[in-house]
C-alpha cells in the first residue's frame, strides 16, 4: 500500500449540476485521487440517473436510505474511505470547485511541513474563494495565537486551529486517533467541532496556493444578525451544536461567550423576537445534547482501481 493513496469525499443532496462540475474538477487534478467516493443523502432530483450515467471507475456513488444532513454524510463518507484504506481524505462540499493543482498543493504542503519541521499537521485547508474572486467569508480558518511561527516565502503556511469542509484535507492518523465527525450534528458547526479535535494533536495548516471556488448564492459568515425565517432553521442547528461543544470542551464560561456573541448579533441585526426566541431554544437543547464521537473501524482490505 502506497503512502499517499486519497480518497475524495463529497457530501451531495439536490444539486446534480453542481455536483458534475465537482466531479469534472477532482477528474481534472493533477494529482487526481485514487478514488471518489459521492455520498449521496437521498436527493430527490436527477442525481442517481446522472451518477448512473458516469463510467469512471474512480468514482462512487453512495446514496443513503435517508437524508442524514451534511454531517452525516461526512461521516459516512469518511468512514467509508477509512475502511477502504485511504491514507488521506479531502473532504468537500457538492458546489465547491478546486482548481487543477488544488490536490497537490495540499499534499505537497501537509508532507512538506512534516518532513521540514518533524510535526504532523493534523489538516491542510484550501484557500476558498467566492464566485466573483473575493474571500468566501464561511469558509474562513480560524487561527492558533502563533500562526506565522513557520511561515516563511517559500513556505506560506499558517497554522489553523479549525476550518470548514470546503477542500479539508484529512490524514489517516488523524482518524485513528479522533474518530469520525458528529453524525448527530446533522448540519453546521460538524467542522469547526471535528478540525478542532483532530488539531489537539497539532494544528492544521492553511495553504493559500491551493484554490477552491465555493459557488453559494450569497457570499455571508455565521452571524446570528442576518438571521431569517428561511435560515432560521440552519442556526437553529448551529447554535445547538455549538453549545453542546462549548460546553464539553470549555464549560460554563465558553457557553456564556457564545451566548453572548449571540446576543450581541442578534440586537445589531435587530432579529425579530420570535426567531430569536428558537435561538435561545436551541441553546438550551445544546446544553444538555452530548451526542457521541464514534472511532474509525480498523483498516480494511484496500480495493483500489487500475
Amino acid at each position: 500500500m502506497r503512502g499517499t493513496a486519497t480518497a475524495a469525499v463529497i457530501v451531495t443532496f439536490n444539486r446534480s449540476a453542481k455536483l458534475v462540475r465537482v466531479i469534472e474538477a477532482l477528474q481534472a487534478q493533477t494529482v487526481r485521487p485514487d478514488f471518489i467516493l459521492v455520498i449521496d443523502n437521498a436527493s430527490t432530483d436527477d442525481t442517481a440517473e446522472v451518477m448512473g450515467r458516469m463510467t469512471d471507475p474512480t468514482l462512487r456513488h453512495i446514496r443513503l436510505p435517508e437524508n442524514i444532513g451534511g454531517a452525516g454524510g461526512f461521516h459516512e463518507g469518511m468512514r467509508l474511505a477509512y475502511e477502504q484504506g485511504a491514507d488521506y481524505l479531502w473532504i468537500s462540499d457538492d458546489d465547491a470547485y478546486p482548481e487543477p493543482d488544488a490536490l497537490k498543493k495540499l499534499l505537497d504542503a501537509i508532507t512538506g511541513f512534516e518532513a521540514r519541521y518533524q510535526w504532523r499537521p493534523s489538516f491542510a485547508c484550501s484557500n476558498v474563494k467566492w464566485i466573483d474572486g473575493s474571500h468566501c467569508e464561511m469558509n474562513t480558518p480560524g487561527t492558533v495565537w502563533d500562526w506565522p511561527r513557520f511561515y516563511t516565502p517559500e513556505t506560506p503556511w499558517t497554522l489553523v486551529r479549525s476550518c470548514s469542509f470546503v477542500s479539508a484535507l484529512v490524514p489517516r492518523w488523524a482518524v485513528t486517533a479522533h474518530g469520525l465527525p458528529i453524525r448527530d450534528y446533522f448540519i453546521w458547526y460538524d467542522d469547526a467541532e471535528y478540525t478542532q479535535r483532530i488539531a489537539r494533536s497539532y494544528p492544521g495548516i492553511f495553504v493559500p496556493d491551493s484554490l477552491v471556488v465555493h459557488d453559494t448564492p450569497d457570499n455571508a459568515g455565521v452571524n446570528y444578525g442576518l438571521i431569517t425565517d428561511k435560515n432560521v432553521w440552519k442556526f437553529r442547528y448551529g447554535a445547538r451544536n455549538e453549545t453542546s461543544f462549548r460546553k464539553r470542551e470549555q464549560g460554563w464560561p465558553g457557553v456564556a461567550q457564545f451566548v453572548w456573541q449571540i446576543y450581541r448579533q442578534m440586537r445589531g441585526g435587530q432579529v425579530a423576537k420570535p426567531l430569536q426566541r428558537q435561538i435561545w431554544k436551541a441553546v438550551w437543547t445544546g446544553l444538555r445534547f452530548r451526542p457521541p464521537i464514534q472511532m474509525a473501524e480498523l483498516q480494511k482490505e484496500v480495493v483500489r482501481p487500475e
